[in-house]
């Protein structure tokens, strides 16, 4: 508590950026793996190689992934923005695909009866029933990216895991006690922001 109360001020910045370095990615990876899960949803025999694909890279170790792309995006926010987008696209595609396929086919056939064209249900009827699921995926994502972007400080992306890599370099236990806690300070919260969603969400499905 000594190191947070003394250097509060640098402690927020670094949790201003993590949340920053954790939104941007997540807002990315949301907007495409969305569109890819409709599609793969829509055309079955693409899901298997593309989920064995994204499955592939989620296997590999952060750390490694961020070294592959220093040559190519420098040190920095990019190359650590792209792996969290990478390693988030699995579960937010699969989280798609499993909520718009688990719609009971029963109420797809009702809003086909209805005159609803393929636009039409994907946006009033499937996208919404799927909500829930969709939320459960983005919350697993969430608190993943958030752990991987403590090692974005390895590539100069700032966040909380600078406070983690100087502690150790340093031998500082009360800047790994601070950043560690500041981490889970944010998974938390965000869990909690994200389980209150998901009850939100299937309340209003039934």
């Amino acid at each position: 508590m000594r190191y947070l109360i003394a250097n509060w001020p640098y402690v927020g910045e670094l949790f201003l950026e993590h949340l920053w370095l954790t939104l941007s990615a997540l807002l990315i990876a949301t907007a495409i793996a969305l569109p890819v899960g409709v599609i793969l949803s829509r055309l079955p025999r693409l899901r298997g190689p593309v989920l064995g694909i994204l499955g592939v890279i989620y296997t590999i170790p952060s750390l490694s992934l961020l070294v592959l792309l220093i040559p190519f995006l420098r040190l920095g926010y990019r190359p650590a923005v792209v792996t969290l987008i990478a390693y988030a696209q699995l579960v937010l595609v699969r989280s798609v695909v499993v909520g718009i396929n688990g719609i009971e086919p029963a109420i797809i056939e009702a809003a086909k009866g209805m005159g609803m064209n393929s636009w039409q249900r994907l946006i009033q009827v499937e996208l919404p029933l799927a909500l829930p699921v969709m939320i459960a995926g983005l919350r697993v994502a969430t608190l993943s990216t958030i752990a991987i972007a403590t090692i974005a400080a390895f590539v100069n992306a700032g966040g909380l895991g600078t406070l983690l890599f100087d502690g150790v370099r340093s031998s500082n236990s009360e800047k790994i006690i601070v950043g560690a806690l500041s981490v889970s300070v944010l998974a938390i919260g965000a869990n909690i922001l994200f389980r209150r969603a998901e009850i939100w969400a299937t309340r209003s499905r039934g």
